[in-house]
């Protein structure tokens, strides 16, 4: 496809002129016939835009759209590029709110599951009939699998074990040795520059050893906006799940609180039970967590939140100073998933980093690091 043409499938029939036609060409011509079906599949979905015709693009083409949600999903599959229906996939449920995609038994037969997808199934689930939810259940099974299958090593891996004395081949950042590197490299010292030259770094190797009980307490935030972070927390928690010296806890919150630690060893179940949307009160999730809490000085609660509360911000903020006073870690996360791209309230995370509280955006791996720098 040329970049003419691809400009005419952004920018739709007004372009036609200067970027060429896209009604199908002469009859028999598969690429003509192929551009057509992708302005018409591009045209069922963005032409939904309400300002789009003042401004004169991306408007129909000639002819009446005959498409409806089935045929879309087996056009744009036929059509476009994996990464392409991903996207577009990703658009009509979360921009325009095709909420068949994934209430329709017939649609959803068609789907490929992926993450966007996966959070449209949590936040409509409660709109299905149970033959529905039993299909909607292979979406999520499929993408909690692939997700377990990226986040399972790197977050085992961090807490897998000690450095130890032996050096390693292992070439890795959190192994990398920086004494013995600086020892072995002195006598490459520069005195003129002042530095020393590096000609090998030296890594540790990493040994299991026995591991005092300790507890991780995730405290996870189930509002509309933090599907992500519930679905990679709900994740990270069953990699975690019985790795030797640690206990964790898994807990999710609106304006209730439900403990779904027992669970944690079955991801898909327990996100099922999620319930999106609704209020949120902090404060009376952590004081829940708190009271969980059995060595302060063995314990991380990760609070994995917006920080927009609708509860009490002054007991929340008491809260925590009391927990971080009596040698709790606690850890504010304002996004938990591959992106970590955080959306929340400045003026209350700043309140609760004022009295102790380390407050950020992590990935499922970054955690898992955090937890074996503070507990191994």
């Amino acid at each position: 496809m040329t970049g003419m043409e691809r400009w005419r499938l952004i920018l739709g029939e007004p372009a036609g002129p200067h970027c060429g036609g896209a009604d199908g060409g002469a009859e028999g011509d598969p690429a003509a016939m192929d551009a057509a079906a992708m302005d018409a599949a591009l045209e069922w979905l963005y032409g939904r835009e309400e300002d789009l015709d003042p401004r004169g693009v991306r408007r129909a083409g000639q002819g009446a759209s005959v498409l409806t949600t089935v045929t879309w999903l087996d056009e744009i599959h036929r059509l476009f590029p994996k990464e392409t229906v991903e996207r577009l996939e990703r658009d009509a449920v979360e921009r325009y709110d095709i909420t068949e995609i994934v209430t329709d038994p017939e649609v959803l037969s068609r789907v490929e599951p992926n993450a966007s997808l996966l959070r449209a199934v949590l936040r409509t689930k409660h709109l299905m009939n149970p033959d529905v939810l039993a299909m909607a259940r292979r979406i999520v099974a499929a993408v909690v699998a692939e997700l377990m299958r990226k986040l399972a090593k790197e977050v085992r891996n961090a807490l897998s074990g000690t450095r130890s004395r032996r050096p390693s081949t292992f070439k890795q950042a959190r192994n990398f040795d920086f004494r013995r590197t600086i020892r072995a490299s002195l006598a490459h010292y520069d005195p003129a520059d002042r530095r020393v030259r590096i000609e090998k770094p030296m890594f540790s190797s990493r040994t299991r050893r026995h591991l005092e009980p300790r507890q991780l307490i995730m405290v996870v935030d189930q509002s509309g906006s933090m599907a992500g972070s519930v679905i990679h927390s709900a994740v990270t928690a069953a990699c975690l799940w019985g790795l030797p010296g640690l206990k964790t806890h898994l807990v999710v919150f609106d304006t209730a609180v439900v403990d779904l630690t027992s669970d944690v060893t079955d991801p898909v179940e327990l996100l099922m039970k999620v319930q999106l949307g609704g209020g949120t009160d902090i404060a009376k999730a952590v004081d829940y967590a708190a009271g969980l809490v059995e060595n302060p000085r063995r314990t991380i609660v990760a609070l994995v939140t917006d920080f927009y509360e609708g509860g009490d911000p002054v007991r929340l903020v008491r809260t925590v100073r009391r927990l971080v006073d009596q040698g709790t870690t606690v850890l504010g996360l304002a996004a938990l998933d591959m992106d970590a791209n955080p959306n929340y309230d400045k003026d209350l995370a700043q309140r609760l980093a004022d009295v102790g509280a380390h407050v950020g955006a992590m990935t499922p791996g970054m955690l898992a690091e955090f937890v074996a720098e503070r507990l191994v």
